[in-house]
Formats: structure tokens, C-alpha cells, sequence
């Protein structure tokens, strides 16, 4: 059964989408990560105009951390203090980013940009990701990986900076500057890619930050719901670009597949499944990078400009 977008202005089968929703939403809830790094480039390779991607599965993204943070409220895996410090930042950070969206949609460049963000993150983390996760499962004779793991949370000069301040949950005293650039920077890429900011967040609050593994992918999930809903009220607002049938559908499978991975991640061998999502991310960046080399069939497009 297919069902019309009338903002991507196309028809799609409403079980892929419902589909699409759902599988991110697992991986959200399973990892603590948005989803949205992995949404938007789905919804481009179904023919969804960039823009319009980014828009849309911003709000899928807010869905899925909703039910996800739920279950991780009640294990009393969220740090408060460090979510509402992160959040200082990155409301700053996606009202910059949405300006900056703007000038490069008026310049006709936001597609090739968000392509090439894309590629660039997506190579990067899935890179680093695959590494760290296949040293975990074959680490090498004498080499002791946890303490490896270990040392890279141990302060650096970013802790130095000033305004510390004591987060108890997270057992940490630091600088609030800290937490605060690092919630700049994934609010203003939230708003250009269109994602909630985990795959960034969590690695960040991890080795930069040096929170405690059990509290990160709770925090990161209370910080992406209200830098999606931001992103996602500005976006409409500005440029009418959200598509609220697509949202709503992504939305329905973000929300049902966030509880199975939510409730699927204390039983689940973690490492393997990290090489699993590196793949998947890195497969995600080879189709975008073939797609951006490849010769349009058409040098000119006729497609009507949003907004």
C-alpha cells in the first residue's frame, strides 16, 4: 500500500517506511544513538529530496529517544545536570547551524553538503568504531584493552578549563565549558544532517568528557529529544521542509522498534554487534560516496524548489 508525501511530493510504500521507522528505532534504543545518521541517507536513497530528509527524520529521531529514555529514566541511567549543560550548548549550536542551512540552500549547495557531511562522519565513526570493536574481540596477547579503554577517560587539559562544577551521577568534576562546546558542535550538526546527535554525543561524552559507559546512552538520548524538537520546530518554521506524513509514520515505527532495543541491549553481546552497526554505517558511506561519483542521468533538474 502506498501513501503520498505531498512535501517530498512522492508516493512510497507505507510498510517500508513503517520498516525504516522501526529498524532505527531498534538501534536507538540498543545503542543510545539518535538513529537520524542512518535515517536520512535512507530516506535520500528512497528518493526523498535532502532537505526534506533532513527535516522529516529529525522528528522520527525525537520519537524513538522519547521511549528509549523512558526505560533508561527508570534504571537511573540519566544524568541530569550534565544533560541540561550539554543542552545549553546545543540549543546555541542549532541555531546556528539552521542559519547556516539557510545560506547554503539559497547558494544551492545543501545537497551536495549534508552528501558530503555524510560520507565524511559516517566513513569516520564507522572506521573507528569497526577498529575499537574487532581490538575488544581479538585483543592482542599482553595487551590489556580495558585498560586501555580506561586511560582514554583520563583528564586532559579540557578538564582544566574553568567553571568546574560537581555532576554527581556522572562521578566527574569539570569545567561546565566542556560539555557545553561539545553540545555547540553536535547542535549545529544536528540541524544540517538532520540527526539527534548520538553517534557524535556518545563517543564525545565517553573520551572527551569521560562520563561513565552506564549513564551515557541515557543522557545522550534526554539531550536528543529537545535538540530534535528544536531542529525540527525551526526547520518548519523557516523553511517548511518537515513532511508531517512521513514524520508521523516514522515517528509510529521510531517509538515501537526504541522499546525492543531498549529492552534488547542488556542481553546482547555489545562488541559484536558494534562491528555489525560499523559495517552497516560504513555501507551507508560507500553508497553515499558511489552515488555522489556517479554521473547524473540528468545534468538539468526541473524539480520545483522547496519553500
Amino acid at each position: 500500500m502506498h501513501i503520498y508525501l505531498p512535501i517530498a511530493q512522492l508516493s512510497e510504500s507505507i510498510f517500508v517506511l513503517l520498516a525504516v521507522g522501526g529498524g532505527i528505532g531498534f538501534l536507538s534504543g540498543l545503542f543510545g544513538v539518535g538513529g537520524g545518521f542512518l535515517l536520512t541517507p535512507l530516506l535520500i536513497f528512497l528518493g526523498i529530496s535532502a532537505p526534506v530528509a533532513v527535516a522529516s527524520g529529525a522528528n522520527q529521531v525525537l520519537g524513538a529517544s522519547v521511549s528509549g529514555v523512558i526505560v533508561h529514566w527508570a534504571r537511573g541511567n540519566v544524568d541530569l545536570k550534565m544533560g541540561l549543560v550539554l543542552l545549553v550548548g546545543a540549543l546555541a549550536g542549532s541555531w546556528f547551524g539552521l542559519w547556516l542551512f539557510g545560506i547554503l540552500r539559497s547558494l544551492g549547495q545543501i545537497e551536495l553538503t549534508i552528501s558530503l557531511c555524510y560520507v565524511t562522519m559516517l566513513s569516520t565513526i564507522g572506521g573507528f568504531m569497526f577498529i575499537e570493536s574487532f581490538r575488544r574481540i581479538f585483543p592482542k596477547r599482553g595487551v590489556d584493552t580495558a585498560a586501555q579503554f580506561r586511560s582514554a577517560r583520563h583528564h586532559t587539559w579540557l578538564h582544566a578549563l574553568p567553571f568546574k562544577t560537581r555532576f554527581y551521577r556522572s562521578r566527574l568534576y569539570i569545567s561546565a565549558l566542556l560539555p557545553v562546546l561539545v553540545g555547540a558542535f553536535v547542535g549545529m550538526m544536528s540541524a544540517i544532517m538532520g540527526v539527534g546527535g548520538g553517534f557524535l554525543m556518545v563517543p564525545a561524552m565517553i573520551y572527551l568528557i569521560g562520563m561513565p559507559t552506564a549513564v551515557v546512552v541515557g543522557t545522550s538520548l534526554f539531550l536528543t529529544i529537545f535538540v530534535t524538537v528544536n531542529v525540527t520546530f525551526l526547520q518548519a518554521y523557516s523553511y517548511q521542509t518537515v513532511d508531517i506524513v512521513l514524520a508521523v509514520i516514522m515517528l509510529i515505527g521510531g517509538v515501537i522498534g526504541a522499546q525492543f532495543g531498549a529492552r534488547a541491549a542488556p542481553h546482547v553481546p555489545a562488541d559484536r554487534l558494534r562491528i555489525l552497526l560499523a559495517l552497516i554505517v560504513l555501507g551507508v558511506a560507500v553508497k553515499m560516496f558511489v552515488d555522489l561519483m556517479e554521473t547524473p542521468s540528468d545534468m538539468f533538474s526541473a524539480t520545483p524548489t522547496l519553500g
